[in-house]
């Protein structure tokens, strides 16, 4: 098939990634092109696929969050613009289906007659998307599907759109086993996009109250925000490792005793807790989001509250749990799985509309 993949373009897609959504775009589109689709990336500038990439924003482009209301409608009208484009393009070009893997609302209104799966990585919070979906006599496309990476996740889409159905992310589970070097004893981990819904001051706090040292790992998405909670934390117990590749990441997943997943927000999925687990590290997590449902009931412990307190608890239980168990719980989680339930969608999505197209002739 003629792919379209529609990536959100505040970042490259490239490695090492900002967050999960992108590296989620990258293996997706690489997949695709593993099992014989032509497909095109429409990205930003700098994105690397074995996908043709289409660059559609400067590599020098940033979102600031920290700009003037005027300067963020000018920056919010450049990406619009940006994916205006892209989508012309794609009309020109004559894709089987597209697959929106973007934040915009304009697929949803501009892009009715095109096959098109939409995977929403968010909760269901963006405000330009919901405004779109919740207008009186708004209703989906026929020629629309609609998926989401976790149960929790689709609770909130649920009540805007029809038939969200469920695809957990998947890993390349052999990319994350655990090594044959021994875990860091009391040593806890994290790693995440550092802004301040990710919770890392609160999981240092609970790592001092719980007796250990934690390392982090991840870019800084919010300066202003490391520099007022979380600096202030550093010391000999509480250390920055860096923004790592892939292949660090795994070796940095493997090395600690427990991994910490706090959240302070609806996390949709959370991509670096199945990768911990893949390298074989029991999981501690506040229990917002899809957490309780990715951890399970016997790969780490989730806490009773979002307190530091509560956290810490969790990961003195979390310490107790057999790595072994860590691992069986990211089996769940294989990449392959998650292709071809992406795949089976997307074919369905061009033979419905072939043969609606047929009716019509």
């Amino acid at each position: 098939m003629k792919i379209a993949i529609l990536s959100h373009m505040h970042h490259p897609i490239a490695e090492p990634y900002q967050g999960g959504t992108e590296a989620h775009t990258a293996m997706l589109a690489d997949a695709l092109v593993d099992r014989g689709h032509d497909v095109t990336l429409f990205a930003k500038e700098g994105s690397v696929s074995s996908a043709t990439v289409f660059p559609l924003v400067p590599h020098d482009f940033e979102f600031v969050n920290l700009a003037s209301a005027l300067v963020r409608k000018q920056q919010q009208g450049f990406l619009a613009e940006a994916v205006h484009h892209s989508i012309e393009e794609i009309r020109r070009r004559d894709f089987d289906v597209v697959i929106n893997n973007s934040l915009s609302s304009l697929p949803y209104s501009s892009m009715r007659d095109i096959p098109m799966l939409t995977i929403l990585h968010t909760p269901a919070n963006l405000d330009d998307v919901t405004a779109i979906v919740s207008k009186p006599g708004w209703a989906p496309s026929p020629l629309h599907s609609y998926a989401t990476v976790s149960e929790s996740n689709a609770r909130g889409w649920r009540s805007l759109l029809p038939d969200v159905s469920v695809v957990h992310n998947g890993i390349k589970l052999d990319g994350w086993a655990p090594t044959a070097r021994r875990h860091t004893p009391r040593l806890a981990i994290w790693a995440a996009r550092i802004t301040k819904e990710k919770g890392l001051h609160l999981a240092i706090d609970a790592a001092r109250l719980a007796g250990m040292e934690i390392e982090f790992a991840g870019p800084i998405s919010r300066r202003d925000y490391f520099d007022a909670e979380i600096a202030p934390r550093l010391g000999r117990d509480a250390r920055y490792r860096g923004h790592l590749t892939h292949a660090e990441l795994a070796r940095f997943l493997a090395s600690g005793e427990v991994f910490v997943a706090s959240p302070l927000w609806d996390e949709p999925f959370g991509l670096t807790v199945v990768e911990a687990l893949a390298c074989g590290t029991p999981v501690a997590a506040l229990p917002n989001g899809a957490m309780r449902e990715i951890i399970g009931e016997t790969a780490g412990a989730v806490a009773a509250s979002t307190d530091a307190t509560a956290l810490a608890d969790a990961m003195l239980a979390a310490r107790r749990i057999r790595r072994s168990h860590a691992r069986e719980a990211s089996l769940p989680f294989a990449f392959d799985g998650m292709i071809d339930r992406y795949e089976a969608m997307i074919e369905e999505l061009a033979r419905d509309a072939a043969s609606a197209e047929e009716r019509s002739a």
